[in-house]
């Protein structure tokens, strides 16, 4: 003990230079490569906002399919097969990567496969017409496999590029460019192809750019080619300065037949990882919840605010702004409470935010009567002209940057607890936890709807999801799992 009381630190040998390694104690990729990393998030996660929420899977519903309950129907099959697809080859894709040692060249493919298939989604043209309603379906499957898969093997990388206590920061880091490069591309879209036409300010075009015709939908059409040339654009950083993880001089027929043998090896002795295991059980649910959540948020407010495709583009924009934050916020959030904690908060948060949210309508502020037939619009904008309109975004925008913690928080916990030597292999098991059960939510939310034939009780059915998964996460704790006697062999 010093003079004053407080206790003499020692420094242990080794330690200062153990802080400069890996989170899996190799080399770490220095701030360009590190920063490459992170910028992979801004080049692929627009295709989620372009593609699956709120231009192209609206467009492929109602005009493509020509129904929207029909399109409804076919586009949760589409996301059902890609799921599935995902859910059984995602492991051994992840335990294939470990056995070979590289990831770049995995990420390259699916990258490639991505932007040919959201390119061609462009000819998926009204009531079935060019490629038709099967010809879409195929694209849109594929362009969903392509995505999760290249993110294995991205997520994969972290604990190798960054030292832990970079790990949480980097992780939040990517979330944020993800959800900013979403924001980017959503403003482009409400300038160059929804505003114009609709309204009279200066600055927006009088018609839409590039020539494209409204009226054919073609300013629908065209986020496929845009997510394609974005991607082709931003994921190049990743592949050329992010170092790759070594290769172990296993040759390709090796790494496969290694891959699914450790596979099978890591399903069967998910006993000996019990940590790990629970945690993604856990996850699971809370991250069927979440998805159920972006998925219905918009489908519910257009529904009980009677909100068109102008007000929705508007809508995601907002939630991108502060899904950007949300990204930061995970980051410092974790490492201010570790990642288990910062995961009860996010998921936390966000049922609180489901929970306020079903409690506004038109007639309604927080299940209080509202006058809406004296009320006059608080302003002249063609969106969000209500007190319980704006009152449900801000209330959203809550759930905005909870939803986004979460995410950064759940790859930093995997990151944290899963043994060094099975690391992809773990993410790809992270992937079959996402996906595994992805028809869990949208069927809860249609049943209790269909049920209670109350929009407002659908919606609010994904606590119980969020919820569960919060007690789960209760048993599980922030240790690495140190590799199993049964993987030493």
């Amino acid at each position: 003990m010093a003079n004053d009381g407080e206790p003499v630190r020692v420094q242990v040998p080794g330690e200062a230079s153990a802080q400069l390694l890996s989170a899996v104690g190799g080399e770490p990729a220095d701030a360009r490569g590190q920063f490459s990393w992170a910028v992979f998030e801004w080049a692929r996660n627009p295709y989620v906002i372009l593609i699956t929420i709120y231009i192209f899977a609206p467009y492929f519903s109602s005009q493509v399919v020509g129904d929207p309950v029909r399109g409804q129907a076919i586009w949760g099959q589409i996301n059902g097969i890609g799921g599935f697809i995902i859910a059984c080859l995602g492991p051994f894709l992840g335990a294939i990567a470990d056995s070979g040692g590289r990831r770049k060249p995995w990420i390259a493919v699916f990258v490639v496969i991505l932007i040919f298939a959201s390119y061609a989604m462009w000819f998926a043209l009204p009531m079935d017409g060019g490629i038709g309603i099967l010809g879409a379906a195929v694209l849109v499957i594929t362009a969903n496999v392509a995505f999760e898969f290249s993110a294995v093997f991205h997520n994969s990388m972290l604990a190798y590029i960054a030292q832990h206590s970079k790990v949480a920061g980097l992780s939040g880091l990517g979330l944020a460019l993800g959800n900013l490069g979403s924001l980017v591309i959503l403003i482009f879209m409400l300038f160059a192809f929804m505003l114009p036409g609709v309204v009279d300010w200066a600055f927006i075009p009088v018609e839409a750019l590039f020539g494209l015709d409204v009226g054919a939908h073609e300013n629908s059409r065209i986020a496929g080619p845009i997510i394609a040339v974005w991607l082709a654009v931003f994921a190049l950083p990743l592949l050329l300065f992010t170092p790759d993880v070594p290769s172990t001089g296993a040759k390709p027929r090796e790494a496969v037949r290694d891959g699914v043998r450790s596979v099978i090896r890591t399903l069967k002795g998910l006993k000996y990882y019990r940590n790990v295991a629970t945690y993604l059980f856990a996850r699971m649910f809370y991250n069927d919840g979440k998805t159920a959540v972006l998925i219905f948020g918009g489908v519910y407010a257009a529904g009980v605010f009677s909100w068109g495709p102008l007000t929705l583009t508007v809508y995601g924009v907002i939630l991108s702004v502060f899904a950007v934050a949300g990204g930061f916020f995970g980051g410092w959030l974790d490492n201010k409470v570790g990642s288990r904690n910062a995961i009860m908060i996010s998921i936390g948060g966000t049922s609180l935010g489901v929970l306020l949210a079903v409690s506004i309508s038109p007639t309604e502020l927080f299940f209080m009567p509202y006058d809406a037939a004296s009320a006059t619009p608080v302003w002249s904008l063609p969106f969000f002209q209500t007190i319980p309109e704006l009152t449900y975004v801000t209330v959203v925008i809550l759930i905005a940057i909870f939803i986004t913690a979460a995410y950064a928080n759940s790859r930093t916990m995997l990151a944290r607890i899963a043994p060094t030597e099975k690391m992809s292999e773990f993410f790809g098991l992270y992937a079959l936890s996402g996906t595994a059960t992805a028809f869990l939510g949208p069927l809860l939310v249609g049943f209790t709807t269909a049920y209670f034939e109350s929009q407002r009780i659908g919606f609010a059915s994904v606590l119980i999801l969020l919820v569960g998964g919060m007690i789960i996460m209760l048993f599980v704790n922030d240790t690495r799992a140190e590799l199993a006697e049964v993987d030493r062999v």
